[in-house]
């Protein structure tokens, strides 16, 4: 049953991630990221990664693509869409490039597999690693403090305009 759900969602990655790139509207493009990372949250549950499949909901999916949607919002002359750039063929070759390292990075890779899915769930034992005795809870609260001042200093610096 996973394995059908888990090509089901691979094949609405794929389109989604060329909706994403093909599409001139970029508000559709937008909506189409999320959908993608939607998808790849779903895909992280069919192969038993909880956490990782709520983390992608809660960074990708609520702040990302929420952030990137306000932001093509507050552009003016969105709806003309993107412009066909002078740098669209040498984009294409690097991209062909790219795909082509990462198709054979896994082909050739001997991945390790384990027929047995967990039998619990994975976030307790990352959340005992993380926040339990020699954890990184110090570093958890720094880094949210910093992203804090950074979400102030960028409002300070819109406002000033």
């Amino acid at each position: 049953m996973f394995d059908i759900v888990f090509w089901v969602l691979a094949a609405v990655t794929v389109g989604a991630a060329l909706a994403v790139v093909l599409l001139r509207d970029v508000f559709r493009a937008a909506l189409c990221l999320v959908l993608l990372f939607f998808t790849i949250a779903g895909v992280y549950i069919t192969l038993h990664a909880d956490f990782l499949a709520v983390v992608q909901v809660l960074v990708y999916v609520g702040a990302i693509s929420i952030l990137i949607i306000v932001g093509i919002m507050l552009t003016h002359e969105v709806w003309r869409g993107n412009p066909s750039g002078k740098l669209r063929i040498p984009a294409i070759v690097v991209g062909l490039l790219l795909l082509g390292t990462l198709v054979f990075s896994a082909v050739t890779t001997k991945w390790q597999t384990s027929d047995v899915p967990p039998q619990e769930p994975t976030t307790a034992a990352i959340g005992a690693s993380l926040f339990g005795e020699g954890g990184f809870i110090l570093p958890v609260e720094i880094a949210a403090v910093l992203l804090l001042a950074a979400v102030l200093g960028a409002i300070v610096l819109i406002r000033e305009k």
